[in-house]
């Protein structure tokens, strides 16, 4: 039991699963619930109307946040390049909430504060075994 509750590295199965779990959903939902609709946006030709929260305009902003809600959480999705994928979504997610429902009610947070929280879980337990990562760059076993 003591091995489930504390596993004693990452390639633990528990921490495997857990990783994969929150990958996909986390993942999955941040590229059709958010990044999908940005990339729309700028396929649509339409004039960009997007917030500039920290001063580098708005069509760069929308770009960004594309780069991160879209193509990052591919990446994580697929395990690949998993731990740095996950800083821009990290930053983008502080970003919401702390500069754009900064003065919104905790509703409003919410959701960019669970998205922070789970990506920074990604960040610390790495894609586990069931990733790109893990097929394409384990480490060797030592042979002596």
């Amino acid at each position: 039991m003591k091995r489930i509750l504390y596993p004693a590295h990452s390639d633990h199965p528990v921490i495997s699963w857990s990783s994969l779990i929150l990958r996909i959903v986390f993942g999955l939902s941040m590229i059709f619930g958010h990044g999908w609709r940005k990339l729309m946006v700028i396929i649509g030709g339409d004039p960009i109307k997007f917030a500039d929260p920290i001063g580098l305009g708005e069509a760069t902003s929308l770009y960004l946040a594309v780069f991160a809600e879209l193509f990052c959480a591919l990446l994580i999705v697929i395990g690949l390049f998993s731990r740095g994928a996950v800083i821009p979504l990290i930053i983008t997610m502080l970003v919401a909430l702390l500069v754009i429902h900064g003065s919104d009610p905790f509703s409003k947070k919410e959701m960019a504060l669970l998205y922070a929280a789970v990506y920074f879980c990604i960040l610390l337990l790495g894609p586990g075994k069931f990733s790109l990562d893990h097929f394409l760059f384990k480490p060797k076993q030592r042979t002596e």
